[in-house]
């Protein structure tokens, strides 16, 4: 009994110690694991970094403030390429080239109906030496630029490539391969990626032709509009930086224009003719009491950012509103002018009918009242007395014979046939009288 107790202990203490060297071994273990590596820690902190600079990425992209918004500053020759030789003879060809034939489309194929056309003028060609300029707009169509801008510009203006502007595409959509890329390269047209934040490359590259004294074409609503140019949504955060971050203030041109939606419809593989586009030049928007808070904080930038932005989108959606009534009225006036025309063409047919022809005019009541008398006369003679030679003289004795006899002979459809076509055929002449009575009957068959 003494021995099996014995052994019993003897057991329980050889697995108590080797439950203890198995913890303490599995302890070891769990150490062993958690004891940072050199090649652990450098994967790991890489890691952190990077999803770190994503976070920080998408928050200066997104959030409307943030204390990582800065002042880039970006030099005026910022990329050497777009302003190499190569692309400036391509440019000087290609430019003027599109705008003239957009031009020409524009004016000629359509309508256009501009308002404050001599703000932009002025803008364009009489502003400060090295003054950058920011024109800004709603983006309806495909074709906003360069259709909308060359219609606004005359051919002259157009020949300067070097002073034309600068504009920024998706370069999703324009630069997705060698050939397009090099296409709209020479069109002077910058590549931006989207959602990559405003402190990108394609940024860079317009604050730098603004640096320059150049002109740059932006559509802040950052794409086109979702219900066919009815609204203009908010503008995104990337114009303010244009506007705060060049070395000398831009000046802002806002416009905006309706029409374009049936020029270029969603879907559409060709620009329609025959549309008429309505365009609103507004004034150019001041910054005086924001630039006077630049030397806030650096959490205050974006703000700033944010509060040009807003501005430029508010002064867009008022002319919106503005040039939809413009429209509007533009319509309404050429409805009546059409129902004029008719009733103008209506009264010239009708004096066309009767004047020269004696058919109802007073020349005619004058010749009806002689048939009259003559009739009486002839009632009252012998029949040796009543010769031919009576009814010759008294067909020719009046103005109005002419045209009974006219109209005996001919069909009053027939008639009225010919003055229309003649009524046609000199449209214009007719614009130049306010009055149908002040037409006589020798200017109208000319």
């Amino acid at each position: 009994m003494a021995v099996q107790r014995l052994d019993r202990g003897d057991l329980w203490k050889n697995k108590a110690r080797v439950l203890q060297l198995q913890l303490r071994q599995r302890f070891r273990v769990a150490v062993d694991r958690h004891r940072p590596s050199v090649l652990a820690d450098r994967y790991f902190s890489s890691s952190v970094q990077r999803w770190l600079r994503r976070f920080r990425d998408f928050r200066r992209g997104s959030l409307p403030s943030s204390s990582s918004f800065y002042r880039k500053k970006v030099s005026k020759d910022f990329d050497v390429e777009v302003d190499s030789a190569i692309f400036r003879m391509l440019q000087a060809v290609a430019v003027p080239l599109i705008g003239n034939v957009c031009h020409v489309f524009m004016n000629g194929l359509n309508r256009v109906q501009v308002y404050g056309l001599e703000k932009l003028h002025d803008a364009l060609l009489n502003r400060p030496k090295n003054k950058p300029l920011i024109t800004v707009s709603n983006h309806v169509a495909s074709v906003d630029d360069p259709f909308v801008i060359a219609s606004l510009l005359p051919p002259r203006v157009l020949l300067d490539a070097q002073n034309l502007r600068w504009t920024l595409c998706a370069s999703d959509r324009c630069f997705s391969n060698p050939v397009t890329s090099a296409f709209f390269r020479s069109v002077k047209v910058l590549p931006v990626s989207r959602g990559d934040g405003i402190y990108q490359m394609g940024m860079d590259m317009a604050i730098s032709k603004l640096n320059t004294g150049g002109w740059v074409h932006i559509f802040p609503e950052g794409s086109r509009s979702r219900d066919g140019g009815k609204t203009v949504r908010s503008s995104k955060r990337g114009v303010g930086r244009l506007v705060l971050d060049a070395d000398s203030t831009p000046i802002v041109l806002p416009f905006v224009h309706t029409g374009m939606q049936d020029v270029m419809p969603i879907g559409a593989n060709f620009p329609r003719i025959g549309k008429t586009v309505t365009v609103l030049i507004g004034d150019p928007i001041i910054f005086d009491d924001l630039l006077n808070s630049e030397e806030a904080t650096e959490a205050s930038r974006g703000k700033l950012y944010d509060a040009v932005a807003s501005r430029i989108g508010h002064q867009l959606q008022n002319l919106k509103v503005k040039v939809d009534k413009l429209a509007l009225e533009q319509s309404i006036r050429l409805e009546n002018h059409n129902k004029d025309g008719a009733e103008r063409a209506a009264n010239i047919l009708h004096q066309v009918d009767l004047d020269p022809f004696g058919l109802g005019s007073h020349e005619y009541i004058r010749y009806e009242s002689l048939v009259e008398e003559t009739r009486t006369k002839l009632n009252d003679m012998s029949p040796e007395e009543a010769t031919a030679d009576v009814y010759t003289r008294m067909g020719y004795s009046c103005e109005g014979g002419i045209g009974s006899r006219i109209r005996s002979y001919m069909d009053p459809t027939e008639l009225m046939g010919f003055a229309a076509r003649g009524l046609l055929m000199n449209c214009r002449s007719k614009e130049k009288y306010s009055d149908t009575s002040d037409i006589r009957p020798l200017k109208t068959w000319k």
